[in-house]
């Protein structure tokens, strides 16, 4: 089969690689039928994720069919439509027990396209199949379910739960690329007075609008002043951190009032400062997180209803073996409008990001 594989940093390509075979009873092979790309897979691609071996197929968020099923697999079979999740789970571990797959000990967490080969490719092996795909709802399209493999559950857990929004909250979202749209919008189930977006580039502020915020802020131009304004001088309840820079982070704990927020969303490749002189007397709670995909079953309901803006997110989509075109234009999103590219199903042009009726 082919895959897209990291060769080092600065370094892949869209070649043949040996198929996926079932290796452990818990396995299954799926048949992959949409793909997208991370943001993740940006920051393996400069070389922030050493743990990345070169020879790895890179992607972790994929819809398809099972083709096979070890022997232990209750769950699906072989024809199954199903969501491979970002998330691999034993079932077994201390933290899978506590709810926190990502931190699965037991051979699972966060392996695909970063300890195993990935989804990016034609066919992918997906160990602990039984926690770790999904059954697919007949009515939901592959553009739409791709999306919750990582972004959505990423967004809603990380940021929105972790964050703690309450009714009534000023939330602060800073990045407006997919995971901080998934943000906004996954926010504003939880009812604050506002959101507030805050990004370098005018189209993703644009799109931050159309998913909900009700602000939107430019980086360069103060946003702290913005923030202030709005509430009286007390700053953000809670501030989401969804592009994974020092000047980011450090810019969420400026604006966050005493007694508030900051749940940290984006990848980091680099230290930040953690500035204790002036937070250490202001009851802030910082929280981190790699997303445990526990809220994935939720959010498939919530789309199949058509409660969550999935679609509206997808920007670009091309053919499977259009990888580096894929890669090129979501790593150049500044000049190409993108918000997430997907993969594997029929091609269309730029779509606008349009608010529903």
């Amino acid at each position: 089969m082919k895959g897209y594989v990291f060769h080092g940093p600065g370094e892949s390509a869209w070649e043949e690689v040996p198929d996926p075979e079932i290796r452990e009873p818990g396995d299954v092979i799926v048949r992959v039928d949409a793909v997208t790309v991370c943001g993740t897979d940006l920051h393996i691609l400069k070389g922030d994720v050493p743990e990345v071996r070169p020879g790895t197929v890179l992607g972790h968020e994929a819809v398809g069919e099972v083709v096979e099923t070890g022997a232990d697999v209750r769950t699906v079979r072989p024809g199954d439509r199903v969501l491979v999740s970002c998330i691999t789970a034993c079932g077994r571990c201390r933290f899978c027990r506590e709810g926190m797959y990502g931190q699965c000990r037991g051979g699972g967490g966060w392996i695909l396209g970063h300890l195993i080969d990935g989804t990016q490719a034609e066919y992918v092996r997906v160990p602990f199949a039984d926690l770790s795909v999904y059954p697919l709802p007949g009515g939901l399209a592959d553009e739409d379910a791709v999306l919750l493999a990582d972004i959505f559950p990423t967004a809603y857990e990380v940021g929105v739960l972790n964050g703690r929004v309450r009714p009534g909250d000023t939330v602060v979202v800073v990045g407006a690329g997919p995971v901080g749209l998934a943000a906004i919008a996954t926010a504003k189930l939880f009812g604050p007075e506002r959101v507030v977006a805050v990004d370098l580039a005018a189209s993703r502020l644009q799109a931050a609008k159309e998913f909900g915020a009700d602000a939107v802020a430019d980086a360069s131009e103060s946003p702290e002043q913005l923030v202030g304004d709005l509430t009286g001088e007390l700053g953000a309840d809670v501030v989401i951190e969804a592009v994974g820079v020092p000047e980011t982070f450090e810019l969420c704990t400026r604006v966050v009032r005493p007694g508030g927020h900051v749940a940290n969303v984006g990848v980091h490749g680099a230290p930040a400062t953690l500035h204790l002189e002036d937070l250490w007397i202001k009851n802030v709670t910082i929280t981190t997180g790699l997303v445990d995909t526990h809220s994935t079953p939720t959010l498939l309901r919530m789309a199949a209803a058509g409660r969550l803006p999935t679609r509206r997110l997808v920007s670009h989509t091309f053919a499977l073996d259009q990888m580096q075109e894929a890669y090129d234009v979501f790593a150049n999103a500044a000049e190409t409008g993108a918000l997430k590219v997907v993969l594997g199903v029929p091609q269309h042009e730029v779509v606008p990001v349009h608010p529903t009726v």
